[in-house]
């Protein structure tokens, strides 16, 4: 009884012993959005910090780990690249946005880059319209981890987890798996990008021709420079994705559902080829539609200026301080020169009218 009661004097002014204290739980940086350690297909229950899930991948001969940052700081990179073991090059390449599509490989790790595309919602096109917003997504895949950093507002991957979560065969073919499924759910987003860029082709095709109210040039020139951008997006990407078929890492069972990606990429990017080309058409009008009317304006002007310099012929005459000039001493003479002048400017008018220059 007295050891009993020791015991529980020490454990209340020193604390419980060494083995029964428990290491504080760590929590994951903001920039870390989900991490999760995944067996068999299967994910396991409950949040992990990324340095736990790193321990756990190695302890566990099949289980991979899927890190999932939104612009991530240089400290935490450092981190994760210590938990994973990653190449520093790797590190500083993903720190950084505005990456190209690519495919490239820095040790054990397969780094994959794709462009994020969302459509801007707008009433109506202007000069200042943003149609398509544009970041990047890295896939960065070793042997048993999965880390994918995103940069940019588009091309969120919670959906993309959610979706995979519900696949476990799929999922139980490891990291290739999750790269498929975000590459896919890239070009699922290119095409959905391109149906609402079409609507609005169509739209500015038909304003382009309408006779009350056509589109300014800077108005198609803007769409343009929207689509030079989307253009970034899925042009660049056909050549990885060909690498990525022909390379040794990509899991058999996986080369079907990339072969689908890609021809689903053939579509977009025929697609935007196809809209470039329509802008282009529809510039090219707008601007032989501008030039049409200044050449009519001119028409309108010249017409004009003929009428008036009659006025101003008839009027100079008369004008001339000469004593011996036809009908100057005579009675209606004043009334026969405003006659003259108003006949001489219908007669114009009538002539300009008939060669459609008014």
């Amino acid at each position: 009884m007295l050891r009993w009661l020791r015991s529980k004097l020490v454990q209340t002014l020193v604390g419980p012993e060494p083995e029964q204290r428990r290491e504080p739980r760590r929590h994951n940086p903001d920039s870390v959005i989900d991490c999760a350690v995944y067996s068999r297909g299967v994910r396991k229950p409950g949040s992990i910090h990324f340095t736990a899930a790193a321990q756990e991948m190695r302890r566990r001969g099949d289980a991979f780990v899927w890190l999932g940052l939104h612009e991530p700081d240089a400290p935490t990179m450092r981190q994760i690249a210590e938990a994973f073991r990653l190449h520093e090059l790797t590190v500083e390449q993903a720190l950084a946005g505005g990456h190209r599509p690519a495919v490239e490989s820095i040790g054990d790790v397969t780094r994959i880059v794709l462009r994020t595309a969302s459509y801007v919602e707008h009433e109506e096109l202007t000069e200042t319209s943003e149609v398509v917003d544009t970041g990047d997504v890295t896939v960065l895949l070793g042997d048993r981890f999965v880390i994918t950093v995103r940069h940019g507002a588009p091309g969120a991957l919670k959906s993309v987890r959610a979706g995979l979560e519900k696949r476990p065969a799929l999922l139980g073919l490891g990291p290739w798996a999750v790269a498929y499924a975000v590459c896919t759910a890239m070009v699922d987003v290119y095409l959905e990008v391109a149906r609402h860029v079409e609507d609005d082709l169509e739209r500015l095709e038909e304003s382009a021709f309408a006779t009350d109210r056509s589109p300014s040039i800077s108005q198609v020139y803007q769409l343009k420079r929207e689509m030079v951008e989307f253009k970034r997006a899925v042009m660049p990407l056909q050549e990885p994705l060909h690498r990525v078929l022909d390379s040794d890492d990509l899991p058999a069972g996986l080369r079907p559902y990339f072969v689908d990606v890609r021809g689903r990429l053939a579509r977009a990017v025929d697609r935007v080829a196809g809209f470039d080309e329509l802008i282009n058409s529809i510039l090219q009008a707008r601007l032989a539609q501008v030039s049409v009317d200044q050449n009519n304006d001119m028409r309108k002007i010249a017409s004009w200026a003929a009428i008036a310099a009659v006025q101003t012929a008839i009027a100079g005459v008369y004008g001339m301080n000469f004593d011996n000039m036809p009908e100057l001493r005579w009675k209606y003479g004043y009334l026969a020169v405003l006659g003259l002048m108003v006949v001489a400017a219908f007669a114009v008018h009538r002539l300009a009218k008939r060669a459609g220059w008014l």
